[in-house]
């Protein structure tokens, strides 16, 4: 019998461990892709509660909203969502130092160089400008300034992403799911079934005596990895030494600071605080390291650096910086923090939930697991993070906040081998290659690199061949044409508010 006759006398089931961000996202997915038929369980507690750091994301957001067909507008009121158009990172060289790594384009490059060399040549000559004035995101961020589209055909596109509440989007992925036939059940994973001689996980067995079985299954469990980690007793790869960030703590409190188009990242004494402005409510935590920092000390420096009154009691969180030596294992995918956990110093954690859901769908399978496949998505999978996590050890280590032994101890970190070559390159020409698909751009490795001080000592001799007269133009003719436009948007807030009350096509300017 073909496997596709095999298929239609019965289809494949899915089911889900945990629900929250991750298990919403992935059950919302599979009812609007899996083949007709396909059964569809997700198993989750309300007495188990959620992590939900994660409320800012990246511009690849709208990918899997627009995927799901998600009206924006409507998604926008029902997350309590603002735009976000970038990071700023506050005290991350040293105190008093800031800079923003913003989305979309930075200069605009001529013939085949892009722009870090033009800008780089400038500077030697002393023609050159903050980067910022070369960013339309930042120049807008900056004066709480957004956007959809553009007003000039000289402006290049904004590209954003938003903060949301990620509770509120679990929710309401959540509704979509269950309309598209998702089946939820409500209890606590009590054991975890296996076929006892290929090992592969046969049913969930539930409080009460209830038992779900299935074909595959998805651990969204979080820290706990229940599946892939206790059942499977797949491996752990630790991060630790490069990125040694163990803890966590986060506090909502009340609006009262500016309505910011952007994440807040500031660097403190071990670690760092987050700072998210929604419609709502603004999102802050601290992340921090427990060898350099007590639990108090975290606590006091957050609550003492909120914009309003704190909402709820500080939350702690302890994780492990690392990810799963193999995110798909046997007839188990991990997603979202079962999977692996990188501090969302750059806003991937909602992304990464993503990505390993395209990521799957490409793959799925529909009988027989294919171990030709399970290996392709692992080793993407390991290069997405391994990238991710050279991006994040930079933010780090080129830091000289002399005199704190945290970020003193950083500085000496060995660093990946991966992260070594682009640093060599950077210093040496200005050089900046994006591998594959790894996720951060040149411009984003451009903003950080010089954000963070790493100089280069050079550039493409082929930049030298612009006449002085027309660099500075390139540069004049950006920067005007970036702040006009800059000038005729409307203020953030404004715009949050008209948005949320009107169809998304009458504030696309």
């Amino acid at each position: 019998m073909s496997q596709h006759t095999s298929n239609s006398l019965r289809p494949m089931r899915f089911v889900i461990a945990g629900g929250g961000t991750a298990g919403w996202m992935m059950a919302a997915a599979l009812a609007r892709f899996a083949p007709p038929g396909t059964q569809i369980t997700l198993v989750e507690s309300e007495a188990i509660g959620t992590v939900g750091v994660g409320e800012a994301t990246i511009p690849q957001i709208h990918l899997f909203n627009n995927a799901l067909g998600i009206d924006e507008a409507e998604f926008v009121r029902e997350t309590k969502a603002s735009f976000k158009l970038g990071i700023e990172f506050d005290g991350w060289l040293r105190e008093g130092d800031a800079y923003m790594h913003a989305f979309g384009a930075v200069g605009r490059g001529v013939g085949l160089l892009p722009f870090q060399h033009y800008w780089l040549r400038a500077r030697q000559l002393g023609m050159a400008k903050p980067l910022m004035r070369y960013s339309l995101n930042e120049l807008a961020a900056r004066t709480m300034r957004m956007q959809r589209g553009r007003r000039t055909p000289q402006a290049p596109e904004m590209p954003y992403a938003y903060h949301f509440d990620a509770g509120l989007y679990a929710a309401y992925l959540r509704r979509r799911a269950e309309a598209n036939g998702v089946v939820r059940h409500e209890g606590r994973i009590e054991r975890v079934e296996q076929h006892p001689e290929s090992g592969a996980i046969s049913a969930l067995a539930l409080d009460g005596e209830r038992v779900v079985e299935g074909d595959f299954f998805v651990d969204c469990t979080g820290f706990r990895a229940l599946l892939i980690g206790d059942a499977l007793d797949t491996g752990y790869e630790d991060w630790s030494h490069w990125l040694p960030c163990d803890r966590a703590i986060a506090v909502p409190c009340s609006n009262g600071g500016d309505f910011t188009p952007y994440t807040k990242s500031i660097a403190r004494k071990a670690g760092w605080q987050w700072r998210i402005p929604l419609q709502h409510r603004i999102g802050n935590g601290m992340v921090y390291s427990s060898a350099h920092w007590s639990e108090e000390e975290a606590v006091e420096t957050l609550l003492a650096n909120l914009d309003g009154a704190p909402q709820d009691d500080p939350r702690p969180l302890r994780f492990t910086t690392g990810k799963r030596q193999a995110m798909w294992h046997c007839n188990c995918l991990a997603v979202g923090l079962a999977a692996g956990f990188m501090e969302p110093l750059e806003s991937t954690s909602i992304h990464l939930i993503q990505s390993t859901i395209s990521r799957f769908l490409a793959v799925l399978p529909s009988d027989e697991i294919d171990p030709s496949m399970v290996d392709w998505f692992n080793a993407q999978c390991d290069f997405e993070w391994s990238r991710i996590r050279d991006f994040l050890i930079l933010h780090y280590t080129a830091n000289a906040r002399e005199g704190e032994p945290f970020w003193d101890e950083l500085r000496q970190v060995d660093l990946p081998r991966s992260l070594h070559a682009k640093l060599d390159q950077w210093r040496a020409t200005g050089f900046i290659h994006r591998e594959h698909e790894e996720l951060f751009t040149e411009v984003g490795w451009f903003q950080v690199l010089v954000g963070q001080g790493v100089e280069a000592r050079s550039y493409n001799p082929i930049a030298d061949g612009l006449p002085e007269s027309d660099l500075q133009m390139l540069l004049d003719s950006t920067e005007a044409a970036l702040v006009e436009e800059v000038r005729q948007m409307p203020r953030h807030l404004d715009f949050v508010h008209q948005f949320v009350n009107s169809p998304s096509e009458e504030v696309t300017a």
